[in-house]
């Protein structure tokens, strides 16, 4: 990981959000360990709290588990879970947008259409 930050969003979101990201790719499976706090922590040179902060929101999401003395865990099912929320964003919040924008720009559908079977 990277500690490129966008100074727009608090740290422990964005350590949230790649940790997201890391399981739809697949580089984080399901019953994975994550890294432990003070080994990312250590890595981006971050507090250990704001590390701590981001695990609790995946906990409270439902997508990692604290195992007692063991650390924390990619949950399963925890992937699945995650696409449906993120194919409903995108279908919800980003497709409306970027619509907006083809009609705004006057784009022909049918030519994008054309672009992305290339």
């Amino acid at each position: 990981m990277t500690n490129n930050w966008n100074e727009n969003q608090p740290i422990y979101w964005q350590l949230c959000e790649r940790t997201i990201e890391r399981i739809l790719d697949g580089s984080l499976n399901e019953s994975d360990p994550l890294p432990s706090v003070r080994q990312v922590a250590a890595e981006l040179q971050i507090n250990p709290i704001t590390v701590s902060k981001a695990y609790q929101l995946l906990v409270d999401d439902n997508i990692v588990e604290k195992r007692r003395g063991l650390g924390m865990f990619v949950k399963t099912g925890a992937r699945d879970q995650l696409l449906q929320s993120e194919r409903e964003k995108f279908r919800n919040q980003i497709w409306p947008d970027i619509l907006a924008r083809i009609e705004r720009l006057g784009i022909d559908p049918a030519s994008l259409l054309d672009t992305i079977k290339k």
